[in-house]
């Protein structure tokens, strides 16, 4: 036998490599600190669900079922997160919680093609206040929009886009698909009052649910010219029926901009004294700014033609007196 005493000391070479770090990918934790800076909580609950909440949230649903559940109310698989987000409201809501924003980040199960789908989602509900309870601010319950902000913060620098949908879980006239850079990605709404009713909820929570793939990649990171030369900034009132929604207008303007065209956003929607009708005005916000050269008076008046013909061309839209 040899002791350790004859095992020679050469010191084995020791090579470090940094590991791969893609800037087009963002990893779930990166995305779970950025709800987490938002005020929202993670929470993790169970796979397997009650399938009469299932046949509540989505009465179409045929969900996968246990052959061994490991209790009675846990037997099917979740086809959505909302169950377990639902669950943990109601759990806070018995210990007299009044503000809740918990997110959850995990599998739901459905029948596929070839045996099952298994797709990640990233889940979230909102109730309560909008903000803590404080002085600066008046008391105010969360809604539609303070959740799209968030995600919109969420998925940056990718665009989010809301339209109109029917959902089952969710309330008529209060409910949207998810679009990111153009892409399906989910729904965002108020729970349906048949829900809110069948919950025992005081009130109706604001939820969401999102596949992850938009969220996790990034686009390639690109250099872009500050220009020195001042912003221009036009406002242009724009009257339409009240039926076409502010988002395909949006799209037809930016579709039609000229490349000096920096930024066009919607900051107000009026309806009601001066106004016929069934019509609505939405207020555009576009800035202009070139890099080369300063715009003349003839190039923003060309510009905001360009912009009115292309609103008046696709939803005959007049300028607000």
């Amino acid at each position: 036998m040899h002791g350790y005493d004859a095992i020679p000391t050469r010191p084995a070479p020791h090579l470090q490599t940094m590991l791969p770090d893609p800037e087009t990918r963002r990893s779930p934790n990166a995305i779970k600190h950025t709800l987490a800076d938002l005020d929202w909580q993670e929470i993790v609950t169970y796979s397997f669900v009650d399938s009469t909440v299932e046949a509540a949230i989505s009465p179409s649903t045929r969900p996968v079922r246990v052959q061994n559940p490991i209790a009675s109310q846990r037997d099917v698989m979740r086809t959505t997160l909302l169950p377990g987000l639902i669950e943990t409201l109601q759990s806070n809501l018995n210990r007299k919680e009044a503000r809740i924003r918990l997110f959850e980040w995990g599998r739901t199960f459905q029948h596929g093609a070839a045996g099952y789908a298994q797709p990640t989602r990233l889940g979230g509900l909102a109730y309560g206040g909008a903000a803590p309870e404080q002085w600066g601010l008046g008391a105010r319950d969360v809604d539609f929009y303070d959740i799209k902000g968030d995600l919109e913060a969420l998925a940056a620098p990718h665009f989010v886009t809301t339209d109109r949908i029917d959902h089952p879980a969710l309330h008529p006239g209060r409910s949207a698909a998810v679009t990111i850079d153009g892409v399906a990605a989910g729904w965002l709404g108020e729970m349906h009052p048949r829900l809110v009713r069948h919950f025992g909820l005081p009130k109706a929570p604001i939820v969401f649910e999102l596949d992850i793939t938009a969220l996790t990649t990034l686009p390639m990171p690109a250099g872009k010219p500050v220009s020195r030369l001042p912003v221009v900034r036009r406002d242009m009132n724009l009257v339409v029926d009240d039926s076409v929604p502010a988002q395909a207008l949006l799209d037809a303007l930016i579709d039609a901009k000229p490349p000096h065209v920096e930024s066009i956003r919607l900051f107000d929607v009026y309806r009601g004294r001066g106004l016929t009708e069934g019509k609505k005005s939405l207020a555009i916000l576009v800035l202009m700014q070139d890099t080369s050269r300063t715009l003349t008076d003839a190039d923003i008046a060309a510009t905001e033609g360009c912009l009115l013909a292309a609103a008046r061309e696709k939803f005959g839209a007049t300028l607000r007196q």
